[in-house]
């Protein structure tokens, strides 16, 4: 084969103009001026204009501040690593509430599932401690337990109605147990 014919220049302006667009893009140009100008607007410009007025937050923020009240984690202004104090061990349980229904026939549609239980029990073993030197404190996701010998900062895995929650101390057994009442936004549908 002969390729020398192909590399001409002749050829490759040939080329060059096969492939070239110019006349479609005249084309493009003229239908664009044809088409009204509504027709010409795009997703962006559906709405009210961007105002730029910049208005004041209504919460003042102080220079130093680094995070505001909503970042920060509840439970956090608890957590002191210089305390000394030891961790107690701690157990976490959930509950259900069942009867003979439940257990038998099966026919209130609650199953051995998490999603189905209605209370977390939490009980602290709290050697050489009585029930007046316990102070315990309890938010919608945290637990605080001050004693003179421990102290337990625990996050809670679900939230709870913390003025429903209950408390309990066995001196026999040296456990506190605390009993929780979770919150969930599907207690209407799991619960039936």
């Amino acid at each position: 084969m002969d390729y020398v014919g192909l590399s001409s220049e002749e050829t490759l302006r040939a080329l060059s103009a096969l492939l070239s667009t110019k006349q479609e893009d005249e084309e493009e140009e003229e239908e664009d001026q044809r088409v009204t100008p509504s027709a010409q607007l795009g997703p962006g410009q559906i709405g009210l204009p961007p105002q730029n007025s910049k208005e004041e937050p209504s919460i003042k923020k102080s220079s130093k501040d680094i995070w505001s009240e909503e970042e920060v984690a509840e439970g956090s202004r608890f957590m002191d690593f210089a305390d000394p104090r030891p961790q107690p061990e701690y157990e976490m349980i959930l509950k259900q509430s069942v009867g003979t229904e439940d257990v038998f026939f099966g026919l209130s549609g609650k199953d051995p599932s998490s999603m189905c239980c209605e209370a977390l029990l939490v009980k602290i073993q709290l050697p050489d401690t009585r029930a007046t030197d316990v102070v315990l404190d309890v938010k919608e996701k945290f637990l605080d337990l001050r004693t003179p010998k421990y102290k337990l900062g625990l996050h809670l895995p679900h939230p709870v109605h913390a003025e429903e929650s209950r408390a309990q101390f066995f001196s026999e057994r040296e456990e506190l147990q605390v009993t929780l009442l979770m919150k969930r936004s599907m207690d209407f549908f799991n619960m039936q």
